[in-house]
């Protein structure tokens, strides 16, 4: 798996977690929803993403966005 699928999957499941975790925990965890997809907009106008920055660091195989 390249990089930039590693990201869009982090993101998914991150995304899908947090909804989870909103409806049966707190409905304060919408915050992490609101937080990767802000994340994921600035990623897409500055080319620079945290978690391919660790993903990168963790030895996974570049791509052709990161």
């Amino acid at each position: 798996m390249t990089l930039d699928r590693s990201v869009l999957a982090f993101a998914g499941i991150m995304v899908l977690l947090s909804v989870v975790l909103t409806v049966w925990v707190s409905p304060l965890f919408v915050w992490l929803t609101v937080f990767v997809g802000l994340n994921l907009v600035q990623s897409a106008f500055t080319g620079f993403c945290p978690a391919a920055a660790v993903f990168k660091v963790l030895g996974v195989k570049p791509g052709r966005a990161f």
